[in-house]
């Protein structure tokens, strides 16, 4: 896994400035990628020619992809039943969130986006193009985009062991449970994820399509 860019600020972010990680490298996901396909591994048979297919569209969309993210770190002032103050009197009104983040001192916000070309090239090929590159190559950007966020989930964990600290098992985004997408809004401007060529569109979406952001605690070990 390869990190180039502004190394991650491991320390609590009190100004909310965000970090961001300009080129992310993690081994593409095939059992996932697959998974998402419909072929489940040891269930689905793939003849030859489509296996052969399949394997040159994912190929070709990894080479279009380009995982960008940002991250900022930011203290947790308050978490009531439901509901999280934190710095900047910032609240953030939901009872999953706030049952997620219970003892958490901070937060960990994370964005990352798989670019505008694959999206750009999914949105050609499924117009009748090639519509069957464009379901792998969805597939592909999806699980890729994830994939990112695993990374910095993995990555943070490494650096908070020396803190003995850990996050939580869990991450969160607007729109599930409870915690509305408009908060989405909130969270892209925490991120900044302007600077990595993301926007949000009036009904909170981000755009380009194969970006994604969420929150996830970060407590005390043994807590």
């Amino acid at each position: 896994m390869t990190l180039r860019g502004t190394a991650p600020n491991l320390t609590p972010n009190h100004k909310m400035n965000a970090t961001f990680l300009n080129y992310i490298n993690v081994a593409p996901p095939i059992e996932k990628i697959y998974g998402r396909l419909g072929y489940t591994k040891g269930k689905t048979q793939l003849s030859p020619e489509d296996e052969q297919i399949t394997k040159q569209y994912i190929d070709e969309a990894l080479a279009l992809i380009t995982l960008k993210a940002s991250i900022t770190r930011v203290p947790v002032l308050d978490v009531q039943t439901d509901s999280v103050k934190l710095v900047s009197g910032i609240t953030l009104s939901s009872t999953a969130l706030a049952k997620l983040l219970s003892g958490c001192k901070e937060v960990l916000f994370m964005g990352s986006t798989a670019g505008s070309t694959i999206v750009e090239t999914i949105q050609r090929y499924s117009s009748g193009e090639n519509v069957t590159a464009a379901v792998v190559f969805d597939a592909v950007a999806s699980e890729m985009t994830d994939a990112a966020l695993d990374w910095l989930v993995s990555y943070f964990n490494n650096g908070l062991r020396r803190e003995n600290k850990c996050l939580t098992k869990r991450r969160f985004s607007a729109g599930y449970a409870d915690f509305a997408l408009e908060n989405q809004k909130l969270i892209y401007e925490i991120l900044e994820m302007k600077k990595l060529g993301v926007s949000l569109t009036n009904a909170f979406l981000l755009v380009p399509e194969k970006s994604v952001t969420a929150l996830v605690g970060i407590r005390t070990m043994g807590e």
